[in-house]
């Protein structure tokens, strides 16, 4: 690999995973662990100077499935994007799990409505979008799995094109609006949902 390329590489981990939807430890592996519910509360507070507020857990809570899907056929998954956190019930609704997450920057990346898993994959490689591409030229256009890879180590896929719920190795970006569309979670929390999940799991974006 030349010095040229792990240059780019560098440059892209430290300034295209800021704004994108993309693990070092979790900090718990559910949400409503009383620990990650402090440090998430420790952390959502807003600049003096910006107002910019760094997380939002304000409507992170429990949910029930029934105001959103009329049943739970293979899984259902909702995402708040106010709340940023993910919510998942089994088929059998014996499983309910709850989950903080990435979400898009702006009004504009953010898309809603409903969708489903298409596809499922460990270690997924990445490239970016033509218009993140025009955003950014210097972003490389391919990068493979592993430590630098925006997607993180698993990937969920929707019927949405460029759409997906991932990992993500920069555990910063989880609670705050840091991507370009997609739903990031920690790596830990993607992979028990990954192994939770299954094509034609329902999602819904609100």
């Amino acid at each position: 690999m030349s010095d040229a390329f792990k240059i780019t590489r560098r440059a892209f981990a430290s300034t295209a995973l800021a704004s994108t939807a993309v693990g070092g430890a979790a900090l718990a592996q559910q949400t409503n662990d009383p620990a990650l519910f402090e440090q998430l509360k420790k952390e959502n507070i807003s600049n003096p100077e910006t107002g910019a507020v760094k997380r939002n857990i304000s409507g992170f809570s429990n949910k029930d499935w029934r105001p959103y899907f009329s049943n739970t056929k293979n899984g259902v998954i909702l995402v708040d994007t106010l709340s940023r956190a993910l919510h998942f019930w089994s088929e059998d609704q014996s499983v309910y799990k709850l989950y903080p997450t990435s979400v898009p920057e702006t009004p504009e990346l953010t898309r809603t409505g409903r969708t489903k898993i298409t596809r499922l994959r460990v270690g997924p490689d990445w490239r970016p979008t033509p218009n993140m591409l025009k955003r950014n030229p210097d972003w490389p256009k391919y990068i493979p799995p592993g430590p630098d890879n925006p997607l993180g180590t698993h990937a969920m896929y929707l019927t949405w094109k460029y759409y997906r719920i991932h990992g993500t190795h920069d555990t910063r970006k989880i609670g705050r609006r840091s991507s370009n569309g997609c739903i990031g979670l920690f790596n830990e929390h993607i992979e028990e949902l990954f192994n939770l999940s299954k094509v034609g799991t329902q999602v819904l974006l609100i």
